[in-house]
């Protein structure tokens, strides 16, 4: 009987350590994820003064914020994040583009806006994409540090009155079959109020036929005039 308690005790403590661990860890695994959501919001947060505000709320203890003045404090961070971002970005842009002009296989087509790598040579046969034209590509698109910007694109067609000015630009002359990486500056790409400030865009392109519209709506396509587009 007194043998059969223990093991009854043991079991039930057992029980217990195992629920403790599993809530150890469902617990770290939302500090994490916490964690995430403040480092994407891009803001100079004091960690530990966040922990404490967790721990405060936890015992019923009021915020030393009112929520108005917590949402305005909010937006001003976000501003000064977002002006140093874009600062530093424009900097980083600028100096790239000086320095990759004169790496070899670069051309620059618009002396620090825009230039490009032939990846791949068109058949020299092939058509050409003209400036009112509507071709279908694939393309990638990354930021100078490797971050993608958009999720790659097997097959889009293009009004290239419609695009980034530096994405028409780069793909005007281009081959059906040539691909081309594209370096492009702010200005001619997302600008600063993206939501990656002042970015320079890398896009690695290829033609897959240089126009789809219809030879009679060519010129109604070159007469469009819309934006630039942003990313997603």
């Amino acid at each position: 009987m007194l043998k059969a308690l223990i093991l009854l005790l043991s079991f039930a403590l057992f029980i217990q350590a195992d629920e403790k661990d599993e809530i150890a860890k469902v617990s770290e695994a939302m500090g994490h994820m916490i964690g995430k959501n403040l480092q994407s919001l891009g803001l100079p947060l004091d960690l530990q003064a966040v922990l404490k505000g967790m721990e405060d709320a936890s015992q019923g203890k009021s915020s030393p914020l009112a929520e108005e003045e917590y949402e305005h404090a909010i937006t001003k961070l976000q501003e000064q994040s977002h002006e140093l971002a874009a600062t530093k970005n424009l900097s980083e842009a600028n100096a790239f583009l000086k320095k990759n002009a004169e790496q070899e296989g670069i051309v620059t087509l618009e002396q620090g806006k825009l230039q490009y790598k032939v990846k791949k040579e068109g058949d020299k046969e092939a058509p050409v994409v003209q400036s009112y034209n509507t071709p279908l590509v694939r393309y990638r698109v990354h930021a100078l540090n490797g971050e993608p910007l958009a999720a790659d694109i097997e097959e889009e067609l293009i009004v290239l009155d419609e695009a980034l000015l530096g994405l028409k630009e780069g793909i005007v002359g281009m081959k059906e079959g040539e691909e081309r990486t594209l370096y492009i500056h702010p200005e001619w790409g997302y600008g600063k109020e993206s939501y990656v400030p002042n970015a320079l865009l890398i896009f690695d392109v290829e033609v897959i036929k240089a126009d789809t519209a219809p030879a009679s709506t060519a010129e109604g396509v070159h007469l469009l005039q819309t934006a630039p587009t942003t990313p997603p």
